[in-house]
């Protein structure tokens, strides 16, 4: 049984290495230990309303929000924050408090990897592009250890 969750914990680690920067450009979900038993919410659907320029009815202040006159970045990352939102909140809804933070903070974090990503496409200040560098290694590293740490005990 410990081959098993070895092997189970590597491809989790494996995914969690190459998974983090790119999720918003596939399909964001949270890892499997995070479905919780209230049922798991497909995230890699959610947000299309906001393609068009309009905010769908899942943000609470976003219901019938146009986009369409935003700026690009605008527009990014609400369509990103329409994945990771409803995914955070899904994660934090676990029974166990500890499996629940860390669902709840990958999600979270993969928010802060989103936005860091619109501002090295759209901003143009040094010092802001630096911080956002540093602060996608931080939230990728962030990711890995809770990934592998729910692989390892998440029941």
């Amino acid at each position: 049984m410990n081959i098993v969750r070895t092997i189970v914990a590597s491809a989790v680690a494996a995914a969690a290495f190459s998974a983090p920067v790119l999720a918003q450009e596939s399909d964001f979900q949270l890892p499997e230990q995070c479905k919780t038993s209230m049922g798991g919410m497909d995230h890699s659907a959610m947000g299309d309303g906001a393609t068009s320029g309009q905010m769908g009815g899942g943000m609470m202040g976003m219901e019938g929000m146009d986009l369409g006159a935003s700026p690009e970045h605008v527009q990014e990352n609400m369509r990103k924050m329409m994945i990771t939102m409803p995914a955070m909140h899904e994660g934090m809804m676990n029974e166990d408090a500890d499996v629940a933070f860390a669902c709840g903070m990958i999600a979270h974090h993969q928010g802060a990897i989103d936005m860091a990503e619109v501002l090295l496409k759209h901003g143009d200040d040094p010092e802001m592009r630096t911080l956002a560098e540093e602060i996608i290694a931080a939230q990728v590293g962030e990711i890995e250890r809770m990934t592998a740490w729910l692989a390892k005990n998440a029941k």
